[in-house]
Order: structure tokens, then C-alpha cells, then sequence
């Protein structure tokens, strides 16, 4: 099939969280499956011009001007990636914002990118079957395709919106639909308006052709009003088109067994390395390991309320008072950022914290803890869970969203079955978070039943060939439809 993706985020080159990822591998693995894939991003700061071939300039015409923006590309196999290149709009210090406040001319910044889009594959003359779009920074696309395109052989293909976090929405001012050109008919309840204010999301959900978000469990959830962010009535009436595919992993990139970042390796057939990796995170953190090993409990992820981190925060002291070590990595919201900065001043030997992103430490993270702490308000699908899997870190996560259908719970018998991978807990409370850590803190001291259940997590194929085979058949579901 000849696939078309969109996506303001394509790592490496650029990235700030599962987005990126997704973009970054998914479409190659449909390319190595024997697909045509073209991937459209923005050019921002990071991505230098190295390996990069100018393949031409077009002109866009808004109602807020005229603006130029050159296209670059880069080719590997059957999978070819483009860039959009304007200085103006996407050579700045962040993506999306900038010291925590979003850009003011974001809604003009990714109309810009989705038209550019739109026009680079015309003039390329690529006639793609499908178009994926991802989020709501393309979400303009889909309406473009079903209007301005619609007598093109552009305006052929088929389009499927994934929806990464439906928290993130693309809501502005109504007056940006002047401002951008966009047909007033449409701003009703049946179109893109949402409370008095222009959504591009609303506008990827009522003009794509198929919807589909990250796991099936929140394909369920956003249906609700509790997880469905007001969108839950469009996504019900539209609930026929929706489906979940959880998200894969690049098991090249992600395996304990060939990880360069890790002191040592080790496989779920020889688990030896992983106490090294164990040692080595607590020296780095200088956490205190006498007189025995104590457990480690890692986690990684942004610091927002989505991820449950005041759960975390409330169950540190009674963790350190069990005899645990924590070590946690990330940044966010600045107000946690420095609950954690005086945890580790007032537990130095018991909590490690590292603000900001590292790779290295990512991975050795992941490698080093006894277990991982997910506690998730909501969690579309979750990458983090899925590599502790691979790297035998037992998950202590909420029963949401991927969460849920990616970790079989060890509750009551289930530690010593065959199937358990992980530790669940339901109510979003620091009553049921300490309740799932103390059942963690208790497995630890049955050593044969935590190697049983690592060795039985580090087996289990959360590759991307698993999501691939997914999205390939819901590609030919869209070409089989009638017109």
C-alpha cells in the first residue's frame, strides 16, 4: 500500500514523548513490510540539513498572509521522510511552547504544517492510498482533503486519525477560523466548534474517514465522560470507525540482551546482568545497599497529574520507611520537580532523582529496578510499562487505559500462576498506590516467584510486527469500503 504520515514529531529528530516514538518506528516497520510509506514532519531547530536533499519550494496563501516553506527529504529503503522548513514557524527553542507557555500562533504554526503537507505530496506527485494523520497538530488535513482535495487524486485516499492522548485537543479562539481561512458552516456542534471555541482534534474526529487511538481499553474509556474530555459524545457517535491497536516498541532498540547504555547484559534465559545493572543504578544515585540489597523501585515519565505523581510523592516516605530505594527521572510541572528535589535532600540515601531527560539513565533505569511505578490518572497506552516488561522490572500500575491491557495482575493466587506479569490496582487513591506497593515489596521476598514472573514478563512480544499487522489490516479495511 502507498501510506502517507503525518506527525509533528518523528524521532530522532524530534520528540518529547510517546508520539515521537510511535512516529519513529512504526512507519518503518510498514516500510520493511514491503509498504510505501512518506512521512511528513516539521523541520524544526533539531534536525540538521546532514543526509538531507532540497527537493523544492512552495508557496501557501492564508488569509493571514502568504508564506514560503522549503521541502527536504531523506530516504531509507521503501520509507521516505520529508521535511517542512520554515524558520518562522518551527525554528524555535520548543516544539510546542516555550518556559511552559504555549506558543500564541501554534493553531497557525500546524494549519501551516498540514497544508504544506497536503501541497509537498502533490507537487512530488505522490497519490498515496492512505493518509495517516496523528494528533491534533494535523488534524486540518482531514478536513482538507474531504474539501479543497476532493477532485484530486489526493482527495481519493482514505483517511485514519490516531489519537495519541485525547487531553490534547488544539482548542482556540473562534475567531482562528477566520483568521485561517476555514468555512464558517462548519463551526457548529456537528463541525469543529467545541464550546464556543475552534478544536482541531473535533475536526480530525468528524472528518477522517476511521479513528483509532493506542490500546483497546482507551478506545472504551474516551467514550466516557469521565475520560472522554468532551469529546466523548462524537467519539460514541462515531464509535463504529474507532478501534484500539496498543502501541509496539522497538524491540532492537529496547533488549536488555544487546543494550549498549547497561553496565551488563542479561536475557530472561541468564538474569545475572541484572543485578550488575541494580548495583551500578544505586552507586550512581549513591544510595545506601547495606546490609543486604534492598529493593529498587524506578520510574521515568513527565511529572504532570495525568501520570499520578502526587501517589508517588505521598508513598515515598512509607517506601523509605520499608527499607525501599527509589529512583526517579523526568521533568514537568515545576512544583514537582521540586517535591522531588526535597525528598531526595531529606532521604539522600534512599531517593535518587534526576531532573530532566537521558536517555542512558532511561535504560538503566529500567534495567536497574526491582520494579516500576506507573500509577497513571489516565494512560492512553504507556511505553514505559511495556520496556520494564522487557527489562523484567515488575510494573506496579493503574488499571487504565494500555496499563490495563498490557500487565496481567499478581493479585492473590495469581503471583504464583502462570500468566502474571505485573501488579494492578483500581482506585486512583494513595490508599490503593500503597496497598500495590506493598504487594511489591512483599514479592520481593519470594525470590523464585519474582525471577518466575520476570523471566515471564521478558518473554512476552509487545514488538511493533504485532501493532504493524493491526494497522495493515485496518488500512485494507478503509480501501475495501465503498466510496
Amino acid at each position: 500500500m502507498r501510506i502517507l504520515f503525518l506527525s509533528s514529531e518523528v524521532a530522532p529528530y524530534s520528540k518529547t514523548g510517546g508520539l515521537g516514538d510511535v512516529s519513529g518506528t512504526l512507519p518503518g516497520v510498514l516500510a520493511e513490510r514491503g509498504h510505501e510509506v512518506v512521512v511528513l514532519t516539521p523541520r524544526y531547530a533539531t534536525v540538521p540539513k546532514e543526509g538531507l536533499s532540497l527537493r523544492g519550494t512552495l508557496w501557501l496563501h492564508f488569509p493571514f498572509g502568504a508564506q514560503w516553506a522549503e521541502i527536504w527529504e531523506t530516504r531509507a529503503g521503501n520509507l521516505r521522510t520529508l521535511f517542512v522548513h520554515q524558520p518562522a514557524y518551527f525554528e524555535r527553542a520548543g516544539f510546542y511552547a516555550e518556559g511552559g507557555v504555549e506558543y500564541a500562533d501554534n493553531h497557525r504554526r500546524f494549519a501551516f504544517f498540514s497544508m504544506a503537507a497536503l501541497s509537498a505530496a502533490q507537487m512530488l506527485g505522490l497519490c498515496p492510498q492512505v493518509v495517516h494523520l496523528n494528533e491534533w497538530q494535523t488534524c486540518l488535513a482531514a478536513l482538507a482533503l474531504k474539501r479543497g482535495y476532493e477532485s484530486t487524486q489526493l482527495g481519493q485516499a482514505k483517511t485514519l486519525l490516531t489519537i495519541h492522548n485525547l487531553a490534547y485537543q488544539g482548542i482556540f479562539p473562534s475567531w482562528a477560523v477566520e483568521e485561517l481561512g476555514l468555512p464558517w458552516e462548519l463551526f457548529s456542534p456537528d463541525g469543529f466548534e467545541f464550546w464556543g471555541q475552534m478544536s482541531f482534534l473535533k475536526t480530525g474526529l468528524v472528518f477522517a474517514d476511521a479513528l483509532s487511538t493506542v490500546s483497546r481499553r482507551y478506545a472504551q474509556e474516551i467514550q466516557t465522560a469521565e475520560y472522554g474530555f468532551g469529546l466523548d459524545g462524537i467519539l460514541r457517535k462515531r464509535s463504529n470507525v474507532l478501534r484500539g491497536i496498543l502501541n509496539g516498541i522497538d524491540s532492537k532498540l529496547w533488549n536488555p540482551a544487546e543494550d549498549t547504555f547497561l553496565p551488563a547484559r542479561y536475557s530472561k534465559e541468564d538474569l545475572s546482568g541484572k543485578e550488575a545493572c541494580s548495583q551500578a543504578l544505586l552507586k550512581r544515585f549513591e544510595l545506601s545497599s547495606a546490609p543486604k540489597r534492598p529493593p529498587i523501585f524506578g520510574m521515568v515519565g513527565r511529572m504532570v497529574e495525568q501520570k499520578g505523581i502526587d501517589l508517588v510523592l505521598g508513598a515515598i516516605p512509607k517506601l523509605v520507611e520499608a527499607g525501599a530505594r527509589m529512583v526517579i527521572v523526568g521533568t514537568g510541572e515545576q512544583r514537582y520537580e521540586q517535591a522531588f528535589r526535597e525528598l531526595a535532600g531529606r532521604f539522600p540515601k534512599q531517593v535518587g532523582v534526576f531532573i530532566g531527560f537521558d536517555e542512558n539513565l532511561s535504560h538503566n533505569v529500567e534495567a536497574g529496578s526491582d520494579f516500576f511505578m506507573m500509577p497513571s490518572k489516565f494512560e492512553p497506552c504507556g511505553l514505559n510499562q511495556l520496556y520494564s516488561l522487557r527489562y523484567g522490572a515488575i510494573p506496579v500500575v493503574r488499571a487504565v487505559g494500555g496499563l490495563e491491557d498490557s500487565v496481567v495482575d499478581a493479585s492473590g493466587e495469581g503471583v504464583v500462576d502462570e500468566v502474571s506479569t505485573g501488579i494492578k490496582f483500581h482506585e486512583f487513591s494513595l490508599e490503593a498506590f500503597e496497598a500495590a506497593l506493598r504487594r511489591a515489596l512483599g514479592l520481593f521476598e519470594k525470590p523464585k516467584v519474582l525471577l518466575a514472573m520476570r523471566k515471564r514478563a521478558m518473554g512476552l512480544d509487545f514488538s511493533w510486527d504485532c501493532a504493524a499487522k493491526e494497522y495493515e489490516a485496518l488500512y485494507e479495511s478503509l480501501l475495501e469500503a465503498a466510496p
